[in-house]
């Protein structure tokens, strides 16, 4: 299959990408974005809980709605995006969700926010991320060329992962320090100086392609068709969502296990799921140099099956020793997450043209996100139905089948991606 090559560089002896000047505004803008949403992570829960004593079900409709965006407007969002320079559309996303944080605050000082109101900042900056993160992902190819893209998404995914680590606890300290109302002031500064950042790159972005205008339901078709059509792309698809449901179906019970059955103190839970954090930057610092040494197909599928017997020990968990054993499973579980969001989405930019990567995209994050939500459900219903522990070993059993698309697709004898 032959992609177009629009924005690819010159092959004699490339800078190194952080030595390029839009690459280096591009990682600045997501750095300061991810820190910023890490403090609003938990501190809009916090707003609702303590400043407007909601009840655990409005809680639980607030995460609801952070997620329900993807599965409204994830197709069609797609299709937009294909119509348009990714850059503008990544600006103005930043804006709108800058604007939307600081009518909290806003509120709060004047004495007039209510739930109602932070439904709809939650859903409508959902909205606004679902925009971004597929223009991101369809302008990355541009910025830096299909040549390294590879070498361009494990720096980004690091960067996501650091700011797991070390972003929640600085917005832990935050909220602490200044309320929650006042920390979100924090994330919407984030997103005001990641548009700065967007709109300071000079690099000419190339317009659009034609998109059949004016028939958005055929433009949504055919990013469908194209992943699904797609032997590798489609087992990349069904890989990617075994595995989301597979880990929300773990993470979803796991604090109700450790906290209710096993009363653990706070802290430790805390530290438990910081070796999520751990694990995804180890892989996503790891993909390349695996990928160079075994094949970036081998890696993918090979990886799932080394992971198997990981995941079993997270459904033993209990204190003592077998606390450390399931830590020591979540963290290899998360290394290949890391591993994963690296290679695989680099495979997915490489091979679709640009006129399709915003449809191929969001077409990939709504099977990605539903599949969460899926397993978000699924270990609701177990747990009710049976018991929390069936929950995680439901999750730990469908993680030992993850592997299976990839190894069964013309993937796994993938030697190469662009950028390794």
């Amino acid at each position: 299959m032959t992609t177009t090559e629009l924005g690819a560089r010159p092959t004699t002896t490339p800078r190194p990408l952080l030595h390029d000047p839009g690459y280096r505004l591009l990682v600045t803008a997501t750095v300061v974005s991810k820190l910023g949403s890490s403090v609003s992570y938990l501190a809009i829960p916090l707003v609702a809980v303590v400043a407007l004593r909601s009840t655990v079900g409005q809680v639980g409709l607030l995460a609801t709605l952070g997620t329900l965006a993807v599965l409204l407007i994830g197709l069609p969002s797609g299709a937009w995006v294909d119509r348009m320079r990714r850059r503008p559309v990544m600006i103005a996303a930043d804006l709108t969700r800058a604007a939307l944080l600081l009518s909290v605050p806003a509120a709060w000082a004047l004495g007039a926010l209510t739930i109602g109101q932070l439904y709809a900042v939650v859903l409508l900056a959902g909205a606004a991320t679902v925009f971004h993160d597929v223009a991101a992902q369809s302008h990355l190819p541009q910025l830096v060329g299909r040549d390294r893209i590879a070498q361009a998404n494990s720096l980004l995914v690091t960067v996501d992962a650091a700011a797991l680590i070390g972003g929640r606890s600085a917005g832990g300290f935050l909220i602490a320090l200044v309320s929650a109302p006042a920390a979100i002031v924090i994330d919407a500064a984030s997103y005001l100086w990641s548009a700065l950042c967007l709109a300071r790159i000079r690099r000419p972005e190339p317009a659009p392609g034609a998109t059949g205008r004016g028939h958005l339901l055929a433009d949504i078709r055919e990013g469908v068709r194209f992943v699904f059509g797609h032997p590798s792309l489609r087992a990349v698809a069904v890989a990617g969502a075994c595995t989301n449901l597979s880990i929300q179906l773990c993470q979803t019970v796991l604090p109700l296990l450790l906290a209710r059955e096993l009363a653990l103190p706070g802290f430790v839970i805390g530290l438990f799921f910081a070796t999520g954090g751990v694990g995804v930057l180890c892989g996503s610092l790891s993909a390349r140099v695996l990928a160079r040494r075994l094949g970036a197909g081998r890696v993918l599928w090979l990886l799932g099956l080394v992971v198997t017997p990981f995941g079993m020990a997270l459904a033993v968990i209990d204190r003592g020793p077998a606390l450390w054993l399931a830590a020591g499973g979540w963290l290899v579980t998360t290394f290949k997450v890391g591993v994963d969001n690296v290679l695989a989405v680099s495979f997915r930019q490489s091979v679709t043209p640009d006129r399709l990567l915003g449809r191929v995209n969001a077409t990939m994050r709504l099977v990605l996100t539903g599949s969460l939500a899926a397993g978000a459900a699924l270990a609701g219903l177990l747990g009710e139905l049976l018991s929390v522990r069936a929950a995680l070993w439901a999750g730990a059993l469908s993680l030992a089948l993850t592997w299976v698309p990839i190894a069964c697709s013309p993937l796994r004898r993938l030697r190469e991606i662009p950028g390794l």
